[in-house]
């Protein structure tokens, strides 16, 4: 059981299946509990997740669980809030040197989650980030592979680093923030948005506006867990098998029909990592 409390109860099933864009394993207690969650989230219609590796730790480990698990693949990345103390230890090149080698997994199909945290980081320091950002996306373009994004309280400054440097061909703004303006700016750059359990909030209206204005073909659903639960078990621990609770919500939103937007969902997750 998670240390956050005990875990909520399974949805309905989904009625196609889809994909968790964007998960964090690694902080689950054991190696025996990411096989039952791996299990629980099949049971429901989410037989595949994307797992994501934002420190060095977590990255390896990232690497040895997609070698375990068919359901997963792996992104790797050094996370921003990350970024501030390993450059000030002399340790930033190194370990994006390492991030580059873990990336060239074959089952590794991200480099992410990689972008700005304007919230955690004070003003004098962003410069690092935006530093690591940058080599992040150099490396997605250089191994052709899908990037993810973080952008907390960065908007501006995460579209100006991604128009200067030229994004990767497939762009994820992982736990899409923006509102409406800001979605239909990123849909005709190319990207990709997706949504999180903050989607169910109460106080997330212009979250779901953001999800009115994206081209279909340009949303994706994950559960960032252990983080953003959604309604209504918000404050408890997520993991992917309530990924339903996500997509029906959003297929309210939305007013489509659920099997429709569920396939959707599951094609435009392929169309970015490709086959599991």
């Amino acid at each position: 059981m998670s240390r956050r409390g005990e875990r909520p109860p399974a949805p309905e099933p989904l009625p196609v299946p889809v994909a968790d864009d964007h998960t964090h394993l690694d902080l689950e207690a054991t190696a025996e509990e990411v096989a039952e969650l791996l299990a629980a989230a099949a049971e429901v219609g989410v037989p595949r997740s994307v797992q994501i590796g934002c420190d060095l730790p977590a990255a390896r480990w990232t690497v040895e669980a997609v070698d375990r698990h068919p359901e997963l693949l792996g992104g790797v990345a050094i996370h921003p809030n990350e970024v501030p103390a390993l450059a000030g230890r002399g340790e930033l090149g190194a370990a994006l040197d390492e991030v580059r080698e873990l990336a060239r997994h074959p089952r590794v199909r991200v480099v992410g989650e990689t972008g700005l945290d304007f919230f955690r980081t004070p003003p004098e320091q962003w410069h690092l980030q935006e530093e690591s950002f940058r080599a992040h996306i150099a490396m997605a373009k250089e191994l052709g592979l899908a990037l993810q994004i973080h952008d907390r309280d960065a908007h501006d400054a995460v579209l100006r680093v991604l128009a200067e440097e030229g994004a990767p061909e497939r762009t994820v703004f992982h736990c899409f923030s923006g509102d409406a303006a800001m979605a239909r700016t990123c849909a005709d750059a190319g990207y990709y948005l997706s949504f999180a359990g903050t989607v169910t909030f109460k106080n997330a209206e212009p979250l779901r506006e953001a999800l009115r204005a994206a081209p279909r073909e340009r949303i994706m659903v994950e559960t960032d867990a252990p983080y953003l639960t959604p309604v209504p078990h918000r404050g408890r621990p997520n993991a992917g098998y309530l990924v339903p609770l996500t997509v029906r919500a959003m297929a309210e939103v939305l007013g489509a029909d659920l099997e429709q937007l569920c396939a959707q969902l599951a094609a435009t997750t392929e169309d970015v990592y490709g086959p599991w």
